[in-house]
């Protein structure tokens, strides 16, 4: 097989290092190119003919077929592109199980309850806790007890798993898989969301052992350097922080009522 040539189009966000983190496991080279949403690049016409629907991460496939003929394939949404990498550059089953056994549906299941669940209410959560010009304390309350609810799910697994398995506890299985890397890319900005990952024992030792990972420290830094845990040290840097993204959130938001009103 030819050298992997991989473009990432990405942000620092949790869906961005879902990506990266991915890429930086499996030892695959790529190219990035950052996305600046804060000035809504990924709503641009050249981006939007990669991914229609205007977010990161996505990538382009340009490593040519396994006959030497060129090739150019565009994957958008974060769980597609964790599954692509892994059936297309995964063949040791690094991060994954062999297709149709057990194993493999269960990562399946694990990846789409964290890309229509966890992802979708913790993005709430810090919508209403961080973003919101008005503090409406239902919609606070309504996605923090949402997330919560779902880290109790993840934590539950993690407990039973930790009954069954001699290594981990993971999600599925006795290795780290893309079921483990997607729910940790958000969970890791679980304070973020104003949710104390601390309450859930298992849930916080998986965090410390990803965490622990020198390929996960590199690709959380794609692509520029992950600020915000340092940011959240003091009460003047969380502050700053906020503003910053909050700016942009707005921004984008208003950019798009303006456009489907």
């Amino acid at each position: 097989m030819a050298p992997p040539q991989i473009v990432l189009y990405t942000s620092g966000t949790p869906n961005g290092q879902k990506a990266s983190i991915t890429l930086e496991e499996l030892g695959l080279p790529y190219e990035v190119q950052n996305i600046q949403i804060s000035k809504n690049v990924q709503k641009e016409d050249w981006f939007l003919k990669i991914n229609p629907n205007g977010r990161i991460p996505a990538i382009v496939d340009k490593t040519p077929s396994s006959d030497g003929e060129p090739r150019e394939k565009r994957i958008f949404e974060s769980g597609a592109l964790m599954l692509y990498l892994c059936e297309r550059y995964d063949p040791d089953h690094k991060l994954s199980y062999p297709y149709n056994s057990d194993e493999y549906w269960e990562v399946v299941e694990w990846l789409v309850w964290m890309q229509s669940g966890l992802g979708p209410m913790q993005g709430q959560a810090n919508h209403f806790y961080r973003y919101a010009p008005e503090k409406i304390q239902y919609g606070i309350n309504r996605y923090h007890t949402e997330t919560k609810r779902l880290y109790q799910v993840l934590e539950d697994r993690l407990d039973l798993q930790s009954k069954n398995r001699s290594s981990g506890p993971w999600i599925v299985g006795d290795k780290m898989t893309i079921a483990d890397l997607a729910s940790f890319a958000w969970i890791n900005w679980a304070e973020w969301a104003g949710v104390d990952v601390k309450e859930f024992k298992h849930l916080k030792a998986w965090l410390d052992r990803i965490n622990a990972r020198p390929a996960i420290q590199k690709g959380l830094d794609v692509p520029e350097p992950f600020e915000m845990k340092k940011k959240m040290q003091s009460k003047e840097g969380e502050e700053e922080y906020q503003k910053m993204h909050s700016q942009w959130v707005m921004k984008g938001q208003e950019a798009d009522q303006e456009k489907h009103k």
